[in-house]
């Protein structure tokens, strides 16, 4: 479908673009960059991004969808073989794919080899993105990873900085066909209310929470009730379930005295209260589901 003219006689640009990139390589910072708002969790620690978020940036030029996809790593269980699934996915599913990797770089590490396998059968154009070109200086890494594909584009950037974000667009336009725009302009994500609740609720847990007790709890919400579908509602209600696997990791959750629950849930609700602009009543439970990244199941039911 041809797209609108715009002012200046260009086509509008309508396309998916994927980011792919080894765990906690900066993926949902430059989302959140680009888009100027957040819209994907950040966290120093590795497997933060469980779905493939799709996030929607907008300019008189192109409406881009950018998916922010799992850091692809070498499965140990069925949750990592579903993460790495929905990158792939996502990747053969895009119009283009950036492939997002650090400034310090100086060797190919075993998960960046399995980016690589991942996009060495992509046919869609590759573009090589090395973030983090405030703190290092990127010559290293676009030598190191230049050659490995034939990228249809390079380019150095910092998400944190916002540095070069104009022009990694401008790289990206004429590869993404004429269109017109699938969402309207003040959505930022693809996802549904319920979702973004979880997301919400789960970048409290990995933000409070260390060591690996954040790996291993997935947020279920059981229910949903906003004063839009309930008039007779002046508050949100939503009531989660954080699913861990031992009882051990359910005591931390709920530390002494209820009091890391606490945090988790007064943290959580000031985020979900901007997010939604309804006051919210956040009611939050903690069960132990043994095993749960290894049950189909389970991870079925929470979407993963």
């Amino acid at each position: 479908m041809s797209g609108e003219r715009q002012g200046d006689g260009a086509a509008m640009r309508c396309g998916v673009v994927a980011l792919a990139g080894r765990p906690n390589v900066g993926k949902s910072s430059l989302v959140n960059a680009l888009l100027r708002a957040r819209a994907a969790i950040v966290s120093p620690k590795p497997q933060t991004t469980r779905n493939a978020i799709r996030c929607i940036y907008n300019d008189e030029r192109a409406q881009i969808v950018f998916t922010d996809t799992p850091g692809l790593h070498r499965p140990r269980d069925r949750l990592g073989r579903s993460l790495t699934d929905a990158a792939e996915d996502a990747f053969a599913e895009a119009d283009a794919v950036c492939w997002l990797v650090e400034a310090g770089d100086r060797r190919l590490r075993d998960e960046d080899a399995e980016v690589l396998r991942a996009l060495s059968v992509v046919s869609r154009p590759i573009v090589l993105v090395v973030n983090k070109a405030d703190a290092h200086d990127p010559g290293g890494a676009l030598e190191l990873y230049g050659s490995r594909l034939p990228f249809a584009g390079r380019i150095a950037v910092s998400a944190r900085r916002g540095r070069n974000l104009d022009a990694l667009i401008d790289l990206l336009l004429p590869l993404l066909p004429e269109g017109t725009p699938w969402y309207d302009p003040d959505i930022l994500i693809d996802g549904t209310e319920r979702f973004m609740a979880s997301e919400v609720i789960r970048g409290r847990v990995l933000a409070l929470l260390r060591d690996e007790v954040p790996h291993c709890v997935a947020v279920e919400i059981d229910e949903y009730k906003s004063p839009e579908e309930y008039p007779e509602r002046k508050r949100l209600y939503i009531r989660a379930s954080l699913i861990v696997e031992t009882a051990g990791q359910k005591a931390i959750l709920i530390g002494a005295g209820g009091a890391m629950l606490k945090r988790i849930g007064e943290t959580a609700r000031l985020e979900l209260e901007e997010l939604t602009g309804h006051p919210v009543y956040l009611d939050l439970w903690v069960k132990v589901s043994p095993h749960w990244r290894q049950s189909e199941p389970v991870l079925r039911r929470l979407g993963l």
